[in-house]
């Protein structure tokens, strides 16, 4: 830290002694807010960030015993464990040094002061709140990576046409430091490709943090992108970095980003322009370095819609676009995803190897697979817990045996006079069975319909999680 980057609050009730610091340390660069009363410090904590406290012990009328300097001390400490706080009395010895170091004091000043020595405290001082943030936020970085790293690896398989050309742009975009945006419906692997994207640029080294913008409440946007100080709000018991800080050097994947309401997308966009972030409750702006990769299910014509997204925005995230193909249009690609999550769930399962059989294959293949790579990959974790033999069949997949493989038939559609403009009930829907399962699938489609496919918010509607809404739509097969 250099002198001129430092600020000082000063704390004493004698104002002579407040105006000789000020004056000394304004001819060594040292910002210095002076206060004389004690009262005061915790308003001033919250409002400003300090680099060092120096703090008098004694300020009742005749008090020597430095009683209140050591409270006063406490109360500091509690408000910012890393700020360094240097005690000062005329009535020192000792034995009041030593305790006051015991208490948290970084240094003890017996008034009069030196100036040479009083220079040289603050200085030290200061460089160690330095190092007691650095230190405080790398350790709450280490608890965010720890957590964004506990995922399990995928792996990017794929040689068909549609992935060549995906992986072509892969390979020219990577190297770069470029923003990019992957569309693409559910279950395409859109993050297993920004992963891959990470894996082959030159932050590869660095991390990569992965956060689901649909999974995460509105009223916690700020505190989990941006992070938020300790008592910002009544859960925040503790300061913790956000994402952002977190991905600092490395790489920040924003899944579901078609998601975000549009005061929220103004936020992101400001910090996306000026590289820096400020902590709810804080005023500290924290610069940043990392590289962005959105993703969304959304359709194109919803992005460029600026009732929904908006435009500047945008234009800030898709420097590259990536277009994944839906499982449907890389049906040669079956085999090997196959066989790859055959092994993974056999050495998961301790299940002996299996085979699969030619016809088991071609029904594979033939498939819509509305739920692309996801569902595929839950089928066959499937069909390895519950088939039988060393052979799987097309029966231990429980796909559909309608033609062209498609889900089985819901329940009859309500009559036209029920329903609205949109295309959907206004109210209830009219069933044509009482079939629980019938009935189930029908409720999933009417509500991925609405949202035009947005799995967030039809879970929302549905009152259930994504994951709950995932396995529901494997289930029929939607």
């Amino acid at each position: 830290m250099t002198q001129k980057s430092g600020r000082i609050l000063m704390v004493d009730d004698d104002q002579d002694i407040l105006v000789a610091a000020r004056l000394l340390l304004k001819r060594e660069g040292i910002l210095v807010h002076t206060e004389s009363q004690p009262d005061r410090i915790p308003q001033l904590l919250k409002d400003e960030v300090f680099d060092a406290v120096l703090l008098d012990m004694n300020f009742a009328i005749g008090a020597n015993t430095g009683r209140e300097g050591f409270q006063w001390l406490k109360r500091v400490l509690e408000i910012d464990p890393t700020l360094s706080v240097i005690l000062m009395t005329a009535y020192g010895d000792v034995g009041t040094a030593v305790e006051a170091m015991k208490q948290g004091a970084c240094d003890f000043v017996l008034k009069p002061w030196s100036n040479e020595r009083l220079v040289a405290t603050l200085m030290s001082a200061m460089t160690l709140t330095a190092s007691r943030r650095e230190a405080a936020q790398l350790g709450a970085r280490n608890k965010e990576l720890a957590a964004a790293l506990d995922q399990p690896g995928q792996t990017l398989i794929g040689s068909s046409p549609a992935m060549a050309r995906v992986l072509t742009l892969v390979d020219r975009a990577a190297p770069t430091d470029a923003n990019v945006l992957i569309l693409g419906e559910n279950g395409t692997g859109k993050e297993v490709i920004a992963r891959e994207i990470h894996r082959r640029s030159r932050r590869a080294d660095q991390v990569f943090v992965a956060v689901d913008l649909g999974a995460i409440a509105e009223n916690l946007f700020e505190s989990e992108l941006f992070g938020h100080k300790k008592g910002a709000f009544t859960d925040a018991k503790e300061d913790r970095v956000g994402r952002l800080v977190a991905a600092n050097g490395g790489t920040l994947f924003l899944d579901e980003i078609g998601n975000l309401p549009l005061y929220q997308q103004s936020k992101l966009l400001s910090v996306l322009e000026q590289r820096v972030v400020i902590p709810v409750g804080g005023n500290r702006p924290i610069p940043i370095d990392v590289r962005l990769i959105s993703a969304t299910n959304m359709p194109v014509e919803q992005l460029e819609s600026p009732d929904t997204f908006r435009q500047d925005l945008l234009y800030r995230i898709n420097t590259v676009e990536l277009r994944l193909p839906p499982l449907r249009d890389r049906a040669d690609d079956i085999p090997a995803l196959v066989t790859h999550f055959m092994g993974l769930y056999a050495r998961k399962y301790a299940i002996p190897p299996r085979r699969l059989s030619d016809d088991a294959l071609a029904r594979l293949k033939a498939y819509h697979w509305p739920g692309n790579v996801r569902a595929l990959r839950h089928a066959v974790e499937r069909a390895m817990i519950l088939g039988a033999g060393d052979v799987l069949e097309a029966e231990d997949f429980s796909l559909p045996s309608a033609p062209g493989g498609a889900p089985r038939p819901a329940a009859a559609a309500p009559p036209p006079a029920a329903v609205g403009g949109d295309g959907l009930a206004p109210s209830a829907l009219t069933l044509g069975t009482l079939d629980l399962e019938t009935v189930e699938a029908q409720v999933i489609r009417r509500a991925l319909d609405k949202h035009q496919g947005n799995i967030s918010h039809a879970a929302n509607e549905l009152g259930i999680t994504r994951t709950s809404l995932y396995r529901r739509m494997e289930k029929h097969g939607l």
